[in-house]
């Protein structure tokens, strides 16, 4: 039937005509208070439909002042800080902040110090890139994965708790070396309506010696767990939808946006702080640097998961070392590491060294210094002014997160709105770092 030869077939014209007016072009606030928005991101999206014609991030709503606080404090009351910064990458942060204090003292952590460090930045890696995976498969619809990739996270947390007492927020990391040494008795379960019998006795296998002992198991057991999250999404075909061509980051972009980490060598871009300027106990293990080819989104979780391989090889090398070589773990020197709490017990001298250290740190030398590490995330640097006295005069915090996030509207400009959470995810952005 010819349509215009229905009498109400002007009415059904001019009604599609408004229809099609209305869905033309409309402000969308994605955010603050959004579950795939990852805490205090609020993202303003012109969409023409459901098509993303602009997206302006807003940020700022964390206000963590960061910085400003750590020029306000004595060098050694600040490492705190850093732990809330990135709160999924703890010691990375506080790697950094270390580094840049000890340049501009001259001194540098023992040799154990460094090879513990070494190790507890991968554990960090895979702590970071098991909460990635976990939650960006959530934001897209993928409920199991978040479960299973929070079992490992479980046992890495452990051991964060055995070397300083917290789960998260560490405070390990000190210039001069590290907090103290490793454990020699990992802490068990106790017995529990819950856990009793021969599940008590599964539950503690592990933990029947070392802190070593117990990461020598952890590496051994976890390329199968990583196995376990590729079988559900490597070739899942739902996850390859909303991940394969979407979110495309060319070379050239990457490089102009100032992206690091996963983002730059999802891309093909094999740069790693590791590798090309080593810090650390970097240069003496054994690791390969996994690179995309598209540089989507796809190819950036593909990335990831490769380098939770890279990071479990790292770690049973260090483990290895460790073994083999005990010694200090801190420097020998009161002006900045504490002394024993036998020492201060007994000789007033030692309990002079302790309060001063403690009330009014230790003044630095005059100068200014910049120190990066390949955080999870990307490059993670810490510029540091001193004018010598016991506070920083400057502290400006280099965070991956901000230079990503400043490439959303070139990067989701004519995608669907539901690929906008797949970027976001694929960003791996943690608000602490972004509004330091």
């Amino acid at each position: 039937m010819n349509l215009h030869s229905n009498p109400g077939s002007d009415t059904f014209a001019s009604s599609l005509a408004e229809a099609q007016q209305e869905i033309r072009n409309y402000t969308l606030n994605f955010g603050p208070q959004h579950p795939a928005a990852h805490g205090v991101l609020r993202l303003i999206l012109e969409m023409d439909g459901e098509v993303v014609r602009r997206a302006d991030p807003h940020i700022g709503l964390l206000h963590r002042a960061t910085e400003k606080l750590a020029e306000s404090k004595p060098f050694n009351q600040s490492i705190g800080y850093m732990d809330r910064l990135d709160y999924v990458s703890m010691m990375c942060n506080e790697h950094a902040y270390v580094r840049a204090i000890e340049t501009l003292l001259g001194i540098e952590a023992p040799e154990r110090a460094q090879w513990i460090r070494t190790m507890f930045d991968e554990i960090t890696r895979i702590l970071n890139h098991l909460m990635w995976v976990g939650s960006n498969a959530l934001d897209l619809g993928a409920m199991a994965v978040f479960l299973y990739a929070f079992r490992e996270r479980e046992e890495l947390m452990d051991c964060y708790e055995a070397v300083s007492g917290a789960r998260m927020h560490a405070a390990y990391y000190r210039p001069g070396g590290v907090y103290r040494d490793l454990p020699d008795r990992m802490p068990q379960y106790r017995e529990s309506p819950w856990r009793k019998g021969a599940k008590l006795k599964r539950f503690n296998a592990w933990r029947e010696g070392s802190l070593l002992d117990y990461l020598e198991h952890f590496t051994q057991d976890f390329p199968k767990r990583i196995d376990e999250y590729e079988t559900l999404l490597t070739d899942n075909r739902i996850w390859k939808q909303r991940t394969v061509g979407i979110g495309v980051v060319t070379p050239e972009q990457a490089k102009a946006w100032g992206m690091s980490g996963p983002m730059l060598r999802g891309s093909g871009i094999a740069w790693d702080l590791r590798k090309k300027q080593p810090y650390a106990k970097y240069a003496e293990v054994d690791f390969d640097i996994p690179v995309g080819v598209n540089g989507d989104c796809y190819d950036r979780y593909l990335v990831r998961i490769a380098e939770m391989r890279q990071a479990n090889r790292i770690i049973a090398q260090c483990v290895k070392w460790l073994k083999a070589n005990p010694g200090p773990v801190m420097l020998d020197n009161y002006k900045v590491a504490p002394p024993s709490r036998d020492d201060m017990k007994q000789s007033m001298e030692a309990l002079i060294h302790h309060f001063k250290l403690f009330t009014e740190g230790y003044c630095v030398p005059a100068g200014e210094t910049y120190a990066a590490v390949e955080a999870p995330k990307g490059e993670f640097g810490c510029y540091l002014v001193s004018d010598g006295a016991n506070k920083p005069f400057r502290v400006h915090l280099r965070a991956p997160g901000f230079a990503h996030l400043s490439s959303m509207d070139e990067i989701v400009k004519g995608h669907m709105l539901a690929d906008v959470v797949a970027m976001i995810g694929t960003y791996d952005i943690v608000f602490g770092e972004v509004d330091r």
